[in-house]
């Protein structure tokens, strides 16, 4: 009877063993996809491109590096406020040029807008450059001039 009572109790203490041994063995995984985690980059955006017009909503791109990353490019919804225009002022009216080339650097385009007219006695700055995102640029010229700028070569 004593000895079927230390076999018991030895299988318990063994089982026991076994539960703990298991339980920290699942925190050494985990441990490791952390690690795996950290070595993707982090997530570089590229500026808000409105779905129609030069504001609203619309979607910007994000890419990150890195070799055991699931997930290396994703959109993501985003908002343009639409009031950009005003901060030349609403008593200034000006004859804009079309817009300049994408910049892929920026990811930004200028143009320039001449004064026309000063509503009110307005005092009006006489020559203004307005900027806003370039809207959908190929992948394969934006991941290369990203690549570039990483790089730290001159121009895309």
């Amino acid at each position: 009877m004593n000895g079927i009572k230390q076999w018991i109790q030895v299988a318990v203490m063994t089982l026991l063993v076994l539960t703990v041994m298991a339980a920290d063995g699942g925190k050494a995984e985990k441990q490791g996809k952390k690690e795996r985690k950290s070595e993707c980059g982090d997530w570089q955006w590229s500026v808000c491109v409105a779905n129609e017009g030069d504001c609203g909503l619309g979607t910007r791109e994000g890419t990150r590096t890195g070799t055991d990353c699931k997930q290396t490019i994703k959109t993501q919804r985003c908002k343009i406020p639409c009031n950009w225009k005003k901060k030349f002022g609403g008593e200034c009216k000006y004859d804009f040029k079309a817009w300049g080339e994408c910049d892929l650097v920026t990811g930004m385009k200028n143009r320039t807008g001449v004064l026309k007219r000063a509503l009110m006695d307005a005092t009006c700055t006489p020559t203004v450059t307005a900027t806003k995102p370039c809207g959908k640029i190929p992948k394969t010229k934006l991941h290369k001039c990203l690549l570039q700028k990483k790089l730290r070569k001159p121009k895309c």
